[in-house]
């Protein structure tokens, strides 16, 4: 007798976090080239000391303290303002925390494929694998080429390893992808000229953190009720102030149409406000980014986020497969489709994203489910060459799916439709919805695919039910006999999340049964219309109460 397949443990549900902060833009419309002037140079001025002070942070490593942070905040003041060297300074500590943690990520990515090579390495050639670990590998030049790289692995983990420990990081400021494409400016379709003026815009500083209590909520970057924005100049390039105390007004005005009167109520407030200018050097615009944070909400509860019913979502390469299930686990309706297109530029993808997420929170809406269940993908250590090995086409695939960006984006939109999300864990999600719900699922009128049943078999993990289908009751309790039977197996019945055990008389059986003889039906009627009788049918003209 063999053992069974052992499961790993499958994690509790939970409602995820709502979101914390608000981003709104508008584009600043007519500017005069003596604006866009102004604009470069402060950009470049604050871009220059932005460099120098993450340089400085990165170079003092483990040894950086309060008193360091308070002389770099010194220094930078005497060349701008107090405000604008605490943008930089908390702009600089951000950065290098996520370099850390980008790190930290590395190692332990480096660490897993090692783990792989060295188990395939330690197999005879030819070996088979099975679903726990994969096998050895298939020719003595492969397990060249891949000894080799597992010595390169090996020196890459050791020295990111060093590096951990001597608190060094590795950071561009313009991006390491803009970087490299300097050096084939055919293949990212760039000339000499445009890429050095991306280059510069994306190093440029103009950005400002808000200040509660302060006028409109911004000392640096102000912007008034009525759209008016003026911006407080470095002290070297405060000769160019067109307007008291140092401040130069752009001719542009925005209107945020978007959020616009809750921004209009925290300025009003005189509540921080923070605000970045950027230039879009592909459309040669000029933007506005107001962000502000919001107050702790409380979480809602799992059991009610549970109470309206769920929308189980299977996240998919091109669309998001979705099914309605009501609080009791049991699908409602015909299952959904959202389709989205993740090739193009980011700006495109993130638009297919944005774009399939309404249509699926106002299809949720329309069905009064009040929350989404949704796996909690995390593909950091499965996307690996050394796991798949030559499964190409499916490490791109599940690398090309947005999973951080998705998080963010269905959290922050789904709480303005008042809706819950529910994370999941996404083991055995599609082979146990395709074994257990597609085949009952599927009729004349409905196609079900595998992505359809396991958007049933979230949506039940989400609302606390297994995802099996449970086994039927006992042939004497689905009689008459003893009462119509209309639920299910109690959840102390045991065997009830078995599958449903194949029924042994048939009428295919007939003949066997009935020793030879020839019948057009069934030995036994299933329903009570075609039950056999030997009476005839009369109808009277009056009701016989005798």
């Amino acid at each position: 007798m063999t053992d069974r397949k052992q499961l790993r443990t499958i994690d509790a549900p939970f409602v995820a976090l709502g979101p914390s902060g608000v981003a709104i833009r508008d584009r600043l419309k007519h500017l005069m080239p003596e604006d866009e002037t102004i604009l470069r140079l402060v950009g470049e001025h604050q871009g220059r000391l932005a460099s120098a002070d993450l340089k400085a942070r990165c170079k003092s490593g483990h040894d950086h303290d309060n008193d360091a942070w308070a002389a770099r905040k010194r220094e930078l003041t005497e060349q701008s303002s107090s405000r604008i060297a605490g943008t930089i300074t908390k702009s600089t500590h951000d950065q290098y925390g996520l370099a850390r943690r980008c790190l930290l990520a590395h190692i332990h990515s480096l660490d897993a494929g090692i783990r792989t090579l060295r188990h395939r390495l330690s197999l005879p050639i030819g070996e088979r694998g099975s679903k726990q670990a994969p096998g050895g590998y298939r020719s003595k030049g492969e397990w060249f080429n891949k000894s080799r790289r597992l010595a390169t692995l090996e020196h890459r983990l050791e020295t990111a390893r060093a590096d951990w420990s001597a608190g060094r990081v590795r950071v561009v400021r313009g991006g390491r992808r803009l970087l490299k494409n300097r050096h084939n400016l055919q293949a990212a379709h760039l000339t000499q000229a445009r890429w050095r003026q991306r280059w510069e815009a994306e190093r440029w500083f103009l950005a400002a953190d808000g200040e509660s209590g302060k006028r409109f909520g911004n000392e640096t970057i102000r912007v008034t009720p009525d759209g008016e924005v003026s911006i407080k100049l470095p002290a070297p390039l405060a000769h160019h102030a067109n307007a008291r105390h140092g401040r130069y007004v752009l001719c542009s005005k925005v209107a945020f149409t978007h959020r616009g009167q809750e921004w209009r109520d925290r300025i009003d407030g005189n509540r921080a406000v923070a605000y970045r200018i950027h230039l879009d050097i592909e459309r040669g615009r000029w933007y506005l980014t107001a962000s502000w944070t919001r107050p702790a909400v409380k979480t809602v509860p799992l059991d009610a986020a549970r109470a309206g019913g769920m929308v189980g979502v299977d996240t998919n390469a091109d669309h998001f497969a979705a099914y309605r299930l009501d609080p009791h686990g049991n699908p409602v309706g015909d299952p959904r489709r959202f389709s989205y297109d993740l090739t193009g530029s980011a700006d495109h993808r993130d638009a297919q994203i944005r774009h399939a997420l309404t249509r699926l929170l106002h299809w949720t809406k329309q069905t009064g489910a009040t929350a989404i269940g949704i796996e909690n993908l995390d593909f950091a250590a499965e996307k690996t060459r050394e796991k798949h090995g030559r499964r190409k086409q499916f490490r791109q695939l599940i690398s090309g799916m947005p999973t951080g960006k998705l998080k963010a984006r269905i959290v922050s939109m789904a709480a303005e439709h008042g809706l819950a999300i529910v994370a999941v864990d996404p083991a055995y999600t599609s082979m146990w919805g395709d074994q257990h719900w597609r085949k009952p699922l599927t009729s004349k009128t409905r196609n079900m695919t595998r992505h359809d049943a396991a958007s049933v078999a979230i949506g039940r993990r989400a609302l606390g039910h297994p995802i099996r289908r449970r086994t039927a009751p006992p042939q004497h309790h689905q009689s008459d006999g003893a009462g119509h039977r209309t639920i299910q197996a109690g959840r102390g019945t045991r065997g009830r999340e078995e599958p449903r055990h194949p029924v042994t008389e048939r009428a295919r059986d007939a003949r066997p049964r009935t020793k030879g003889t020839r019948t057009r039906a069934t030995s036994a009627s299933n329903t009570v219309w075609d039950a056999r009788s030997s009476g005839t049918w009369v109808q009277d003209s009056l009701l016989d109460t005798v």
